[in-house]
């Protein structure tokens, strides 16, 4: 295939951050005297913020609005982004092989700017990117392909010319629906087994790292 774009997500795939979102669902439902349930991180990965602050106060029966909830989150991670939490490892030697065949990348996040920008400026690869879309600019949350069509319509590509780099199964099966080349990548948060995270995706990778082979290999 001719690679014309890529479109990375950015927690559990390019940053290392999966447990400062584990630590902020403890401490913000523990604040409240709850215990975080099993299966209340993977349900709202893939949503948008405010649809997951919605899904959070119906859920655990809360008087607060979403505004007031998403504020706490955003204030609770925001040292860790802008001063602890690091890049996988092996992303910026893929960024910078981009870079070299002047194959435009872009970002397409859960995240909001006010988190990510000071982490990916301190980590050195801010510039590296060529755009960004977080989920808020879609109507849609990452089960739907619809914010990797507006990151490649950024990107100025079509999706049978993208890669689309994530780490969680519905985002891969939405992306892949969209028409997007997909590749997963391993982050053991989520105790995918490898039948699972092969089925779902194009080619599956353990590190970022080992892309730079795949991407030879597709080039």
């Amino acid at each position: 295939m001719k690679i014309k774009g890529a479109i990375f997500d950015l927690d559990g795939t390019i940053l290392d951050s999966c447990h400062v979102w584990k630590k902020v669902d403890a401490d913000f439902l523990g604040k409240r005297g709850m215990n975080v349930p099993p299966d209340y991180a993977e349900a709202i990965i893939k949503m948008t913020f405010r649809e997951a602050a919605e899904y959070t106060i119906e859920r655990f029966e809360l008087n607060e609005n979403p505004e007031d909830v998403m504020a706490e989150w955003n204030q609770m991670a925001l040292y860790q982004y802008s001063y602890e939490v690091p890049l996988r490892k092996g992303t910026k030697e893929v960024l910078a092989w981009f870079t070299e065949k002047k194959i435009p990348v872009g970002v397409a996040t859960s995240n909001t700017s006010m988190l990510f920008e000071p982490c990916l400026k301190r980590n050195g690869v801010y510039e590296m990117f060529h755009s960004f879309t977080e989920v808020g600019e879609v109507s849609r949350g990452k089960e739907f392909p619809d914010i990797y069509i507006k990151e490649a319509e950024k990107l100025g590509c079509e999706p049978e010319n993208c890669l689309v780099f994530e780490d969680i199964i519905p985002a891969l099966k939405s992306a892949e629906s969209g028409g997007f080349v997909t590749i997963g990548v391993v982050e053991p948060t989520w105790k995918y087994t490898e039948e699972e995270l092969i089925s779902c995706c194009d080619y599956k990778i353990d590190e970022i790292y080992d892309a730079l082979v795949l991407l030879n290999s597709l080039k």
